[in-house]
């Protein structure tokens, strides 16, 4: 039986432009590691137990999907910081709101989230539990 996700993969146009989203204004934290197997150095990011291992466009790894496109993502991530706060950092960033703050649901109840786009245009949901 499957109980949770390790990672998964974002396939972007500029690591660094990626890096800077996720670290800079999201939190995220930056690693690069590299597999016993190659000498490739590859890179990620973590939050909680989880990471996103980060494949650019021009330069994909072997195994990956089978059509990586950067922008293709819709991902949420639920956060402790209230939406309210998360929306005023996002306009202190000049970051547009797509949607929201808004009532949703997510996998283990209600959520209130808001909506924007990562440099690669993924969609990116942030949103807090709501009891």
């Amino acid at each position: 039986m499957i109980v949770s996700i390790d990672h998964l993969v974002l396939t972007v146009k500029d690591i660094n432009k990626t890096v800077d989203f996720y670290c800079n204004i999201l939190g995220m934290k930056y690693e690069e590691f590299k597999l016993s197997k190659d000498f490739n150095t590859r890179k990620c990011i973590k939050f909680g137990k989880q990471k996103i291992n980060l494949h650019e466009y021009d330069n994909l790894i072997i195994p990956g999907a089978k059509l990586p496109r950067p922008g293709t993502a819709d991902i949420c991530f639920i956060s402790e910081i209230d939406i309210l706060e998360w929306k005023n950092i996002f306009i202190k960033n000049s970051i547009n709101i797509e949607y929201g703050p808004t009532d949703q649901v997510g996998a283990d109840g209600k959520l209130r989230s808001i909506y924007v786009r990562d440099p690669d245009e993924n969609l990116i949901e942030i949103a807090n539990k709501v009891n």
